[in-house]
C-alpha cells in the first residue's frame, strides 16, 4: 500500500477503498486447491474413529467441538469479509482443514 501523509483524506480513502475491492476481487477469484484440507479432514476422521474405538467419548466431544468451533468461527470471519456462497465454505473448509500440507 502507497501512503502519502500529504495526500488529502478523502483521496487517500477512496484509494485505500480501491485497493481493498482489487484485493477482495482478487481472493474471491482465485481457485483454492483443497487436497491439504481433505486430507485435514481425513486425519480428524481417523482420530475421530479411534477415540470412538477406545470408548473415549469425553475426548471425542472436546475434539468434535473444537474442530466445530474452529469451523463457526472461520465461517464467520470469511462472511465478515464479504465472501458468500460456496466460495465461502471452502475457504472456512480450508482454513480449518488445510494445516495438513504443512506436514
Amino acid at each position: 500500500m502507497y501512503f502519502d501523509e500529504n495526500e488529502p483524506q478523502d483521496v487517500r480513502d477512496r484509494r485505500l477503498a480501491a485497493e481493498r475491492a482489487e484485493r477482495a476481487d482478487r481472493r474471491r477469484s482465485a481457485s483454492l486447491d483443497l487436497r491439504a484440507a481433505h486430507a485435514g479432514l481425513i486425519i480428524v476422521a481417523v482420530a475421530a474413529a479411534a477415540l470412538v474405538w477406545f470408548g473415549e467419548f469425553v475426548a471425542l466431544g472436546v475434539v468434535s467441538g473444537v474442530f466445530l468451533l474452529w469451523f463457526c468461527l472461520a465461517l464467520v470471519w470469511v462472511h465478515a469479509d464479504g465472501d458468500r456462497g460456496p466460495h465461502a465454505f471452502q475457504r472456512a473448509y480450508n482454513a480449518v482443514f488445510g494445516w495438513a500440507g504443512s506436514l
